[in-house]
């Protein structure tokens, strides 16, 4: 997605390569960082809906803007990865990690019998 907005928002700031600009490539790099720290792992919700918001401000901004210009435009060139990011907001939002619930405030889950 941040290519996409890239090639089209930045087409005279790219490298020669068709790599990133440098401000693109930032948030990318931002990204994949906060991906990869993330309480959640693999089962992780769709930033929208989790509850734990690990990017600054101004990132998640810069974040909802590339997605909302991207987004619609990945079922005519990725039509898979969209419908599979479209799934993917659907899925329910999973319970943090204990460790992360006692730091929130957030209640302990109903013990079974």
């Amino acid at each position: 997605m941040v290519g996409m907005y890239c090639r089209h928002h930045h087409p005279d700031q790219q490298q020669v390569d068709e790599q990133l600009c440098a401000q693109c490539a930032e948030l990318l790099a931002y990204a994949s960082r906060r991906l990869e720290r993330c309480v959640f792992g693999d089962a992780k919700p769709a930033c929208a809906k989790c509850v734990v918001h690990c990017y600054n401000a101004t990132m998640r901004e810069q974040v909802r803007v590339v997605m909302r210009w991207a987004g619609p435009r990945m079922l005519a060139s990725h039509p898979i990865l969209a419908v599979r990011h479209l799934l993917a907001e659907r899925r329910p939002v999973p319970r943090l990690p204990a460790k992360r619930r006692r730091k929130s405030g957030e209640p302990p889950p109903p013990e079974s019998a």
